[in-house]
């Protein structure tokens, strides 16, 4: 443990929570009591607040439906300095509540599949979560694809090795139909190999609704039937990661990743 000028003593929890953030770029109390174990919601809020107010972390507020505020946070250079690793997130000034947001909503929802990748069991004897890459850049220099996430499983069968695509509708179809093309140019350059050390991977897209879903897979199956995987966000927090909630461009038979 360490401590700072202004008498909080720093505790192991505290720095896990800080390198989660440098992943996971801004969280709300629920996600930080996940990643970092907190198991009372008293104490998640009394810790965040001693951060906050010891300058480790920044705090700003996003509106919700019916004039309520959600409390989120990120890394300050304070605490980036202290982990060692280059201070990002979302530039918001201290306190300020945001009417809206899609950065942060949009991040909101990676980090719950992060968290469901990474802590949720997996029904499959022998299996563990093997890493998560977070992209502040291109996959490939020159090209505009830059995924939301990705995961990889070991299984005593094989690796699942996944790219996340989180999809709150607000892309056209040529913008889709473009990044599908992207995603197999990638599969066929090689670089996976060099910089993943794998053979094969997939494309997991999670829609905000059936009906978004159910556009892109048409748009995607006029390309290909190959690597991509559609589920919804609320299939998700419904049945969970690991259920059979996912569809191939073509078929109606909903699948499970393992």
């Amino acid at each position: 443990m360490s401590g700072n000028k202004r008498g909080l003593i720093l505790q192991e929890r505290d720095r896990s929570l800080f390198g989660e953030l440098s992943v996971m770029r801004v969280v709300d109390r629920d996600q930080a009591m996940r990643v970092a174990g907190f198991q009372s919601v008293t104490r998640a809020n009394s810790r965040l607040l001693a951060l906050t107010r010891a300058a480790f972390l920044r705090r700003f507020f996003l509106g919700t439906v019916g004039g309520a505020r959600k409390a989120l946070y990120a890394l300050s250079s304070k605490s980036a300095e202290l982990i060692a690793v280059p201070y990002r997130g979302p530039r918001r000034a201290s306190d300020q509540t945001l009417a809206t947001d899609f950065f942060v909503t949009h991040q909101l929802q990676i980090n719950e599949i992060y968290c469901r990748v990474k802590l949720e069991p997996i029904p499959v004897a022998g299996a563990q979560f093997l890493r998560w890459t977070a992209f502040h850049e291109p996959l490939v220099k020159g090209s505009a694809l830059i995924p939301d996430g990705y995961a990889e499983v070991m299984t005593p069968e094989k690796n699942l090795a996944c790219f996340l695509e989180v999809d709150l509708g607000n892309e056209s179809r040529a913008v889709w139909r473009k990044k599908v093309e992207a995603y197999l140019q990638y599969a066929v350059s090689g670089v996976f190999a060099k910089e993943f050390h794998g053979t094969q991977f997939r494309t997991l897209v999670a829609a905000h609704s059936e009906r978004r879903l159910q556009s892109l897979r048409l748009a995607t199956a006029e390309i290909t039937e190959k690597i991509f995987w559609f589920t919804t966000l609320d299939a998700i927090a419904k049945d969970g990661l690991w259920a059979p909630i996912w569809l191939r461009p073509t078929g109606d038979t909903r699948q499970a990743l393992l």
